[in-house]
């Protein structure tokens, strides 16, 4: 597949490495050649990495699986899922999911991505409900502009 062609969520191997595309950009500067500036995630070592190719180069595109599935709950340092479609339960490391267990809760519905069988990512739902645990007073008469303040959920 052609590098223009890549687009985020999907997966591609580089230098014999699975990697997960988060954000993908083609650019075309005044008096240069067009190029496409990808940022790409490392399934293994979970680091994320920018990536230049030409327009026209190609790159080797793996296919994933998407499943929808429901978290269940912690076990130890793992999360356990189920797959929404044949009830069969499975874990993802703590590594793997990162940050983005705080805001899923159990019984909220995920999309997970795998690889041959194996869960190598996943994608949080649009928008979670959570409540708001602590937040600070607001500044009296601050209301002319947008004023935030910080909230522990």
């Amino acid at each position: 597949m052609k590098a223009v062609d890549v687009k985020p969520g999907m997966a591609v191997r580089l230098d014999g490495k699975l990697y997960v595309v988060t954000n993908a950009e083609h650019r075309t500067p005044g008096n240069l050649r067009a190029f496409v500036q990808l940022k790409i995630k490392d399934i293994v070592a979970a680091k994320t990495i920018e990536k230049r190719f030409a327009s026209t180069e190609d790159v080797e595109a793996v296919s994933l699986d998407r499943r929808q599935c429901e978290y269940l709950y912690q076990d130890g340092e793992d999360y356990v899922f189920m797959d929404s479609e044949d009830f069969e339960q499975f874990n993802i490391t703590a590594a793997l999911a990162g940050d983005a267990m705080l805001f899923l809760r159990p019984n909220a519905t995920c999309t997970i991505l795998f690889n041959e069988g194996n869960p190598i990512s996943f994608e949080l739902p649009p928008s979670v409900e959570l409540d708001v645990a602590e937040c600070e007073p607001g500044v009296k008469g601050a209301t002319a502009t947008n004023v935030q303040k910080e909230a522990i959920m």
